[in-house]
């Protein structure tokens, strides 16, 4: 079968309230929805990215500059496929948005292909889990929002069915932050898992006071800890000092800049996404590089593409989503069929493919292009 076609569309949601970490704001659920079809009738299916207020202009790169290149090659020709929209990165002047363009036809045609032989991507990628661990992000910074206010949102978590949060810390002074987590260690109790994620919010220093005051309350992984620009380095000088694990690679857009992490002594835990990354085509030679080196993968955000991908590799961990219906209308009622959520698990569907399947007056409602 050759791809006959490529299609994609832009979604935007207005969000009632600013879901913001240290660094960013988030006032729009945003995504991209593309088709990949293939000459012989079927169609692979999927929808990319959160925070993309670029979303026209991935559909412009997409119709116009990447459809061209895969036209008439065969679906099983991924690697190629993906090596010749690539190429294209050589003289972009906007790597990262060409790349999460990249990423959307990528994962359109892993869905194709399992589609075509009746496999799920977590299949084609060699793995079998039947279910895997879910967090919700949270722990968002808001006018108002006090230490009791917190207590109830990690009670949101668990009766949502929650195995755990990722709780969104530096954008306060450390010991203010710290405060903010202690709060929440002792609302959700001792089993709930609790990862903090900075978003690249300090400096070396105010990582390690932080990460040494929140030592004894049992967190999995600080994220991010260390301003961007010269994150890797200094997330080394944090790993090297603190008895909490690091995690990163949600910043990355190639494996190779995963590769540059794992060589540093960086992480422990990579969080590389394939919507952000060139799809499950690079995302894989990502968990390949950490596997070897022994680092966990995790994946940001994107639970509908994350669940195949961790089911997929031997040390994949937690899924990501959005709990609060607030956050992300996408995830609780675009995705029609979204796999249940039980006990702090969520069910890796099985379907050919991503397995998605979408509320399509939901897109037209909110398509902008």
């Amino acid at each position: 079968m050759k791809i006959h076609s490529v299609e994609a569309l832009a979604v935007e949601i207005p969000l009632k309230k600013n879901f913001g970490g240290s660094t960013y704001s988030v006032l729009k659920r945003c995504t991209v929805v593309t088709r990949v079809r293939g000459d012989e009738g079927l169609a692979g299916e999927v929808y990319n990215g959160d925070n993309r207020s670029h979303g026209r202009e991935i559909v412009r790169l997409i119709h116009e500059l990447l459809a061209p290149r895969v036209r008439g090659m065969d679906i099983l020709e991924v690697e190629r496929a993906w090596q010749a929209m690539f190429d294209l990165t050589h003289t972009s002047a906007d790597r990262k948005i060409l790349l999460e363009a990249i990423a959307c036809v990528d994962c359109a045609l892993w869905d194709l292909v399992g589609k075509s032989r009746g496999k799920s991507v977590a299949a084609l990628l060699g793995g079998d889990r039947e279910r895997l661990p879910i967090i919700s992000i949270g722990g968002y910074y808001m006018a108002g929002k006090t230490l009791a206010d917190i207590g109830r949102e990690m009670e949101q978590y668990r009766t949502a069915g929650m195995a755990g949060c990722k709780f969104k810390v530096g954008g306060l002074a450390p010991e203010a932050d710290a405060e903010r987590v202690a709060a929440a260690r002792k609302a959700a109790g001792p089993e709930f898992k609790l990862v903090v994620d900075a978003n690249r919010g300090w400096n070396a220093q105010e990582a390690i006071r932080f990460a040494r005051l929140v030592a004894p309350l049992d967190i999995g992984w600080f994220e991010e800890p260390c301003h961007w620009y010269d994150d890797i380095a200094l997330m080394a000088r944090v790993r090297q000092a603190i008895p909490i694990p690091v995690t990163a690679g949600q910043s990355e857009i190639t494996s190779h800049g995963v590769r540059r992490l794992v060589d540093a002594g960086a992480v422990d835990y990579v969080n590389f996404d394939a919507s952000e990354g060139g799809g499950v085509t690079d995302w894989r030679r990502a968990a390949e590089i950490c596997r070897t080196a022994g680092v966990r993968m995790a994946h940001h955000e994107e639970s509908q593409i994350s669940q195949q991908l961790l089911a997929g590799v031997p040390h994949g961990t937690y899924v990501e989503c959005f709990a609060d219906p607030e956050r992300d209308p996408v995830w609780q009622a675009m995705w029609a069929n979204r796999p249940a959520i039980r006990n702090g698990y969520m069910e890796v569907s099985k379907a050919p493919g991503f397995g998605i399947e979408l509320d399509w007056k939901m897109v037209e409602r909110y398509r902008i292009a």
